[in-house]
């Protein structure tokens, strides 16, 4: 008999800007895009403050030698939704996800790409070219999925994903871009307010809509949905679909958090629904021991997410 052989080590949410999009998002005139100012280069997203923005943080070499430090093998790349670029009109947003996707699928091994469609005229065709192309599954902007009528515009592109047994990825996101060009707030503002909230409603949204319509459908939801299924007691007490934490079909990365958070998580969902995730370059998160229960975030609960019925 043959050996099975094990999953390798895998990160299920990283970034990476390669070279072609940093050039497009240079040329742009309004946001999102990068300058150089006095002290080196700026991202300026809508709605957010100005943040330094450092090239050599998505070298892909730099980044595969970080991965092996870390003890893992693989890392799936993923649109850096915050930008907002999914959200532009479609033809603005597919011109930059083009060169975006260009760049990361020739970026190669260790590497693994969640496909990102423009929020406005999205298509199964869409979902069918990414994957053929490669992708794992694809990601999607929280704010697109916040209510029953947006989960329900974007049901083609959530069926065929189904049909394709591949997963969807939930990522911090707008579904348009604000209007404000900055807040006055620090630079932590948004990941603690917008983008927990935008995440709460897309999980409640996908449960009490979402579920009904793409009963097979995996979805693994970034920084641990915002840590919404702990919020479960209260959704029963007010009548929602309380069962939805209990899904085998939902996933949760972890990126963002620490071991109270994952335990806490854990203790809710089961630690079979949890998934490494860093958000690298983003965060640089402390290296974890090798427990057996980081180890099978990394490997078979990643494999269950990505391969589902033939893992």
């Amino acid at each position: 008999m043959g050996m099975t052989r094990a999953p390798a080590a895998t990160d299920v949410h990283q970034h990476l800007w390669p070279e072609g999009f940093v050039g497009a998002l240079a040329r742009r005139r309004v946001a999102p895009l990068v300058r150089r100012d006095g002290r080196g280069w700026i991202t300026r997203v809508p709605g957010e403050p100005d943040s330094a923005f450092g090239p050599a943080a998505h070298d892909p070499e730099i980044r595969a030698a970080g991965l092996q430090a870390a003890g893992l093998a693989r890392a799936l790349l993923c649109m850096s939704t915050p930008l907002g670029v999914e959200a532009l009109p479609e033809d603005e947003a597919r011109g930059l996800l083009a060169t975006w996707h260009d760049g990361v699928f020739a970026a190669g091994a260790p590497f693994g790409v969640w496909g990102a469609p423009p929020v406005h005229g999205a298509t199964p065709v869409d979902v069918d070219a990414l994957l053929d192309r490669g992708a794992v599954g694809i990601s999607l902007p929280a704010a697109a999925l916040r209510s029953g009528a947006a989960v329900e515009s974007l049901g083609p592109v959530l069926e065929r994903l189904a049909e394709r047994d591949a997963p969807l990825l939930v990522h911090p996101g707008p579904a348009r871009p604000p209007a404000a060009e900055a807040t006055g707030g620090p630079p932590w503002w948004p990941a603690l307010t917008s983008y927990v909230g935008d995440m709460h409603a897309a999980w409640h949204a996908f449960i009490a809509w979402g579920r009904p319509a793409h009963p097979r459908l995996r979805v693994c939801f970034a920084m641990l949905a915002g840590l919404t299924p702990l919020h479960v007691e209260r959704l029963a007490l007010r009548g929602g679909p309380a069962s939805g934490a209990l899904d085998p079909l939902l996933f949760y990365d972890t990126s963002s958090y620490g071991d109270r958070a994952i335990a806490a998580m854990a203790g809710v969902v089961g630690l079979d629904q949890l998934v490494t995730g860093t958000d690298r370059p983003v965060v640089d998160p402390p290296l974890r021991p090798p427990t057996p229960a980081a180890t099978a975030m990394s490997t078979v609960n990643v494999r269950r997410l990505l391969q589902g019925r033939s893992a």
